[in-house]
């Protein structure tokens, strides 16, 4: 198993609860194949360029410990949820 840093960038017209919604979701899809080490909210900010119209994006990081084969499958998850706006998976040396 990898570490990882998965940053999810999340639609900042989304209220608290359905980004909490969609922590857990992918908290929960993560632990299937893997294990969460901590999640970091670090709410909204303003972005580097507009991405899908917006400035400002609400940041979501998971650190984990999971498969390879597992960040194939959470990326398509990533792209096929609307309120998801950008994302980024990095492996992390030990």
């Amino acid at each position: 198993m990898n570490k990882y840093e998965s940053m999810i960038i999340i639609n900042p017209a989304v209220d608290e609860e359905k980004v909490n919604e969609l922590s857990t979701r992918f908290t929960d899809m993560i632990n299937k194949d893997g294990n969460v080490e901590k999640v970091d909210n670090l709410g909204k900010r303003k972005l580097a360029y507009p991405v899908k119209k917006n400035e400002d994006g609400i940041y979501v990081v998971f650190y984990f410990t999971a498969n390879p084969s597992l960040i194939a499958e959470l990326e398509r998850i990533y792209r096929i949820t609307d309120d998801v706006i950008k994302f980024m998976t990095i492996r992390v040396e030990e």
